[in-house]
């Protein structure tokens, strides 16, 4: 399925969110599909994705600090995503929801069900406590109440079970062409759904009143229902034609002055990693491998700088909202915690494997690479695992979280920071004007409620 829409030319499905247009749901999904692919999981017409790998050093900005990659931050800076989360995702996902349950078509009420759920968490992972109970009243609640990040995490289980539970039902109409992420395909839509429920089970693995193997097992458990292969991966494709680029070769324009950051460049010369002709490109200029250091006090050539290769951030790219090496990276993880490194080494090194034939290295390559990170131990497994999982999720801001979980892959500050590496982002400031909350007063090092490590 090709997408038709780049990245910041996009039909919203409402205009004012309390006087929804009537439409049919297959007129509805197409845009909210684009929506978390422009917006959500690139930025799009805010800063929150962009700012998020700046913050892993992955990439960078190539302009004097302070910056965002040094970690300066205004309120008003996230006026742009609260506004994509809330009034262009949530609230429409929400009116497809209803339109879905009100027309008895469960399949598109479990696309809705399972898209929030993915939404919310990538919000309250960002923000931490968040309006949802109360937050799409419309004129009758103009002042939501915020939901604590613990109760926000049971919503989204919760919805992912009712999305689940509506795909068993498979009644009413079915999508096709208009669902750009599986055309229609609700095995694969459960098992997203199932490896969903697996990510937000190990978010929580130190989060007060939890343990990490009753996480852990909670999400292996999930993943036998979850994702089986590179297939199952929920992507966007694009054409490459003009109007319909993959947003993330649209944050790597000239204009935006974004490069990759050489603490990720470098780590791929460390580790001897054949991936790094697959997932960067040389300089235009000197023919190197070369990031930009944040941090730095002057600017430099753009042209003196990598950028993602085309496997990511060409025009015809595919967007990757969830990957099935994800799937394999917690299992990973799970089993770690469950049964030690010994077992954990197949899933580590297949989540390995699989990356590596989706981005086109040689069998000969993966191999020696493979042996020569070695194996499992118990100094060294949880480092290794997440270090793998980062590669592998390039771009997502599920990494961040991996990060603040984990620690790993360990960061250092960057030159010039203005502060220590931050934990979330700030309440943006058209929030606190219209709807001021306690919460709002969060500092960027603050730590959110799971956030414990």
């Amino acid at each position: 399925m090709v997408a038709v829409a780049g990245c910041k030319k996009y039909l919203d499905v409402n205009e004012d969110p309390n006087r929804p247009i009537d439409v049919k749901e297959s007129l509805m999904l197409p845009p909210i599909q684009m929506l978390i692919s422009q917006n959500i999981n690139a930025s799009g017409d805010g800063n929150l994705s962009v700012v998020l790998q700046q913050y892993l050093q992955v990439m960078a900005l190539n302009q004097v600090a302070p910056n965002f990659g040094t970690y300066l931050m205004y309120n008003v800076d996230m006026d742009g995503d609260w506004n994509n989360v809330y009034v262009r995702t949530l609230n429409n996902l929400n009116l497809l929801k209803v339109k879905a349950v009100a027309n008895g078509n469960s399949n598109y009420g479990a696309i809705s069900k399972i898209l929030t759920a993915y939404t919310l968490g990538y919000a309250t992972d960002a923000w931490g406590d968040l309006p949802y109970s109360q937050a799409f009243l419309g004129v009758t609640q103009p002042t939501p109440a915020y939901d604590s990040q613990q109760q926000i995490y049971v919503q989204i289980q919760a919805l992912l079970d009712d999305g689940i539970a509506d795909i068993a039902k498979n009644a009413g109409l079915k999508p096709g062409s208009d669902d750009y992420i599986y055309a229609g395909d609700m095995a694969k839509w459960r098992k997203l759904a199932y490896t969903l429920k697996a990510r937000y089970y190990m978010h929580l693995s130190k989060a007060p009143g939890n343990t990490a193997s009753g996480q852990a097992q909670l999400a292996l458990t999930a993943l036998t229902n979850g994702m089986q292969s590179n297939d199952d991966d929920a992507k966007i494709a694009f054409s490459g034609a003009a109007g319909a680029e993959n947003p993330w070769q649209q944050n790597f324009l000239p204009g935006t002055t974004f490069v990759l950051a050489n603490t990720f460049v470098d780590a791929f010369t460390t580790r001897s990693d054949p991936r790094l002709s697959k997932m960067v490109k040389p300089a235009k200029q000197t023919g190197l491998y070369t990031g930009r250091q944040i941090g730095l006090d002057e600017i430099g050539s753009l042209e003196a700088y990598s950028i993602p290769a085309d496997f990511y951030a060409g025009a015809n790219a595919n967007n990757y909202l969830v990957n099935y090496t994800e799937a394999l990276f917690i299992k990973a993880e799970a089993t770690l915690v469950i049964s030690g490194f010994a077992a954990a080494q197949p899933f580590y090194q297949d989540g390995i494997k699989q990356h590596m034939i989706k981005v086109g290295v040689s069998t000969t390559d993966m191999d020696i690479y493979i042996a020569s990170r070695g194996t499992l131990s118990s100094t060294n497994a949880l480092r290794l695992i997440m270090e793998e999982k980062s590669i592998a999720n390039f771009l997502n801001a599920e990494n961040y979280t991996d990060w603040r979980r984990t620690g790993f892959p360990v960061l250092t500050k960057v030159k010039n920071a203005l502060s220590e590496i931050p934990r979330r982002v700030l309440y943006p400031n058209t929030e606190i004007t219209a709807n001021p909350q306690p919460q709002q007063k969060a500092k960027i090092t603050d730590r959110l409620w799971w956030d414990v490590n």
